[in-house]
């Protein structure tokens, strides 16, 4: 019984000293939208480099330092015709996301809505990456355009799809048939 005991008072040491408690990774995710690159780095080493597309000309990626608050693994955009966002991490409240895309081919140049779309295998890796370290030790950093300092007061407004374009014959007929 006091083997018992002192395995016991060992376990509490451990746990009030710290020792089996490990600290959650850092994780920084750099997107340069001049580059159409993506850069992982997990406590400060560099573990991936990607090529995505972010927002074309209308549909502005905004540039900033953000912390994600939202993760959906199987996501569909209500705004764009219930389009399939896999491993999608939320990062602005206007619904900026990363996430998969199967548009693999347009990667590396600005042609999404606004999005930070990455080739679904990298979608699913970060996503990974993220719920593992935990979305408050993760920091989306986006920079390059004319979008940041000085220059915000001349980039080019949101557009928003026109309302004629709202449901699609695709979308409705989906919907129809459900």
């Amino acid at each position: 019984m006091s083997g018992l005991r002192w395995f016991a008072a060992i376990i509490l040491a451990a746990f009030i000293c710290g020792a089996g408690a490990a600290e959650a990774a850092s994780v920084q995710i750099s997107i340069n939208k001049i580059s159409q690159k993506m850069t992982v780095s997990v406590d400060g080493v560099q573990k991936y480099q990607w090529l995505v597309s972010t927002g074309a000309s209308g549909y502005a990626t905004p540039s900033g330092s953000y912390t994600p608050f939202r993760m959906e693994s199987d996501h569909y955009s209500k705004e764009w015709d219930d389009a399939p966002m896999p491993h999608s991490i939320f990062f602005t409240p206007g619904g900026h996301a990363i996430h998969g895309s199967p548009h693999v081919r347009s990667l590396g140049t600005a042609v999404s809505h606004g999005c930070v779309r990455l080739a679904p295998e990298n979608a699913a890796t970060l996503y990974a990456l993220v719920q593992k370290a935990g979305m408050k030790n993760t920091r989306v950093t986006v920079s390059g355009g004319l979008d940041f300092g000085f220059f915000s007061r001349f980039s080019a407004p949101q557009i928003s799809k026109p309302k004629w374009l709202q449901t699609s014959w695709w979308s409705s007929r989906r919907r129809a048939s459900q």
